[in-house]
């Protein structure tokens, strides 16, 4: 196998450990990035949870019904802007399509598998690059649940199950996490998945990137917009940036939303559109008691991850188009959720409040592999879970570029014909 030159599109964690996994492969390999710098997008401060078995996606049978009633709840989890383009809609009427109990399984059981195929990966990755303090550490996750229902349906379905996840009372998630004990509602019980990990993305990000321009056959993070793609014979020559042409051999576009924009002119579309999520990094000091494990609300969609001395929460998803501006009356409503749920985690009134923008499929899918031209691959569309599922869909985009098959099942993960 000859050595290629492959250019990276994007500088956040999908395209950086896309850069490591060809550099490991042998390649020669440019990350390309419009930001000043590395992991300021979607990767900045995240979420911040590693969850390989909680994968749901968020289209499902009754999540329309449910939807109307988030729209009508002021602190409800979503919020909806129509937009007069057709990327929304065409969005919209994907994820209507996709709100069906058989689709949910079957995009379950991908990401599942992709999600375990992950977890080995980052391993791996976190092993050979001797990556230094990302805040890394293996507590589990515990989802909690308030309407006793809902519990029941989902404690169900572990019946007979081989996973790690396992069902607990009310008083079994207060005992797995004490910090529940300070607030007042009343949770109908919870599941635990031991293994899932949390980790400062932003961090992994920065060293990833130190440890790429340590090695021989990196040629560098440009920092430069692309305008567009140069082309012949159906394949990509070059980019078109302000300070001139980079040609290459092989090109991957995993810019994150911007990708759906570099995309459509050659004639891809990029089912891709930006879910708006909020978070709030907050200092914990010595008479704080914040949560040991991975929390996540289910029934409000807000997450909590303890990472070094901060807390880390994540919430909403916002259908507003590519606005990143905070919202006060949405930042007050994430900060009274978790003033409620766990009032002395940390110092609320330091919160340092991000907004981001998510790119998303309509079945929550990743879009991996190859296109119409020939030496263009994507690894774009994670949403929320592009933390979780980079190790993986880097691997497997190296792979594609190798000319081997991919090491797990791509069936729902390709770009549609």
């Amino acid at each position: 196998m000859r050595m290629k030159h492959v250019v990276v599109i994007g500088g956040g964690v999908v395209g950086l450990t896309t850069a490591w996994a060809l550099l490991e492969r042998g390649h020669a390999v440019t990350v390309v990035e419009r930001e000043a710098s590395v992991g300021l997008g979607a990767s900045r401060a995240n979420g911040g949870q590693l969850s390989y078995r909680y994968v749901s996606p968020l289209a499902d049978a009754g999540v329309p019904l449910k939807a109307v009633r988030w729209l009508l709840d002021p602190d409800g989890p979503l919020r909806f802007k129509p937009e007069f383009n057709s990327a929304q809609w065409s969005w919209l009427l994907g994820f209507l399509r996709a709100c069906s109990g058989p689709v949910n399984r079957r995009t379950t059981n991908r990401l599942l598998e992709l999600g375990a195929y992950s977890q080995a990966c980052f391993s791996r990755l976190h092993a050979r690059a001797d990556l230094g303090d990302i805040s890394l550490r293996e507590p589990g996750k515990l989802v909690v649940y308030r309407k006793p229902a809902e519990f029941a349906r989902v404690a169900a379905r572990l019946n007979g199950s081989n996973g790690p996840e396992r069902a607990l009372s009310h008083d079994e998630c207060l005992a797995l996490e004490p910090a529940l004990q300070d607030n007042e509602a009343e949770l109908a019980g919870g599941i635990f998945t031991e293994g899932e990990a949390v980790a400062d993305c932003y961090a992994l990000c920065r060293q990833l990137a130190e440890r790429l321009t340590q090695q021989p056959r990196f040629r560098g993070i440009v920092t430069a917009n692309v305008d567009g793609f140069e082309t012949a014979n159906g394949r990509i020559r070059a980019l078109r940036t302000p300070q001139g042409e980079i040609g290459a051999d092989e090109f991957v576009l995993a810019a994150g939303l911007q990708s759906r924009a570099l995309a459509k002119p050659l004639g891809v579309a990029l089912p891709l559109y930006p879910l708006k999520g909020y978070s709030l990094t907050v200092p914990i000091e010595a008479k704080h008691l914040p949560p040991v494990v991975s929390v996540t609300d289910f029934e409000k969609k807000i997450l909590y991850a303890r990472i070094g001395e901060q807390l880390r929460v994540a919430a909403m998803v916002d259908l507003v188009g590519e606005n990143t501006r905070l919202d006060p009356k949405r930042v007050d409503s994430l900060k009274r959720a978790v003033r409620d749920m766990f009032p002395n985690a940390a110092d609320y009134d330091r919160a340092e409040v991000w907004a981001g923008l998510r790119p998303a499929t309509p079945t929550s899918a990743p879009i991996l592999g190859a296109t119409p031209l020939g030496n263009l691959w994507l690894n774009v569309g994670h949403g929320a879970l592009g933390f979780t599922f980079s190790f993986a869909s880097a691997e497997i985009v190296a792979a594609h570029i190798d000319g081997h098959v991919s090491p797990v099942s791509l069936d729902g993960l390709r770009l549609a014909a």
